[in-house]
């Protein structure tokens, strides 16, 4: 089994760090692919991206459990709708059950004011990382939830207002997952309270092996 750790829209593979240093802690191996690397021979919008994730996670030989924060719990949901036989479980981290689009338009006026510096250490440029959120605004994520058949937990931070809803939605749309609230953090778990999220994901994927 491969266990795969995906980034949030902010993010680079780096803010694992310290939720995987507890996993290794405890004998858990993960791969945690920067997603802006993967796909840094093709446009930057969603479709591309999508598509780059897919590959990578098809070159695996393995089953996955996959654990997604934010746009890695969209990847995640999307890899497991098409590809449901490569998939063991999913975790689901702060991830919208719909694109919150007047937010999105929000961020998007903020980014063109942000200096390319705060893009560029993510490992991309300003102008991608705004056709990439671009893109994701008319997304469906809640269509064919009902095609997830393998273990699934939801998780959000327990000051994730924005995500909140969201989390219950997906609980109560993907049949049989589990929900679980982290304390002492917002919508970054993975850096707000690592050590409780992967006490979290170790319990759930010692259990779905």
């Amino acid at each position: 089994m491969k266990n795969i750790l995906i980034h949030g829209l902010g993010q680079d593979n780096q803010s694992w760090n310290n939720t995987n240093m507890y996993l290794k802690e405890n004998g858990i191996d993960t791969i945690c692919p920067n997603l802006f690397e993967i796909t840094k021979n093709t446009s930057k919008d969603y479709k591309m991206m999508y598509n780059a994730f897919s590959d990578f996670c098809n070159n695996q030989r393995e089953k996955l459990n996959l654990c997604g924060l934010s746009l890695g719990g969209v990847l995640a949901l999307d890899f497991v709708k098409e590809y449901p036989e490569k998939v063991n479980s999913i975790i689901l981290i702060g991830t919208p059950y719909k694109i919150p689009k007047i937010l999105f338009k929000f961020q998007s006026l903020i980014f063109h004011i942000m200096p390319k510096s705060t893009f560029e250490k993510m490992g991309c440029s300003k102008r991608e990382y705004i056709i990439l959120v671009n893109s994701m605004s008319n997304l469906d994520i809640a269509k064919n939830l009902d095609r997830i058949k393998c273990q699934s937990i939801i998780i959000c931070g327990a000051k994730d207002n924005v995500n909140m809803e969201s989390a219950k939605l997906l609980n109560k749309n993907i049949k049989n997952s589990k929900f679980k609230v982290i304390s002492h953090s917002a919508h970054e778990v993975n850096i707000d309270n690592p050590k409780e999220l992967a006490d979290i994901i170790y319990d759930f994927w010692k259990d779905n092996q």
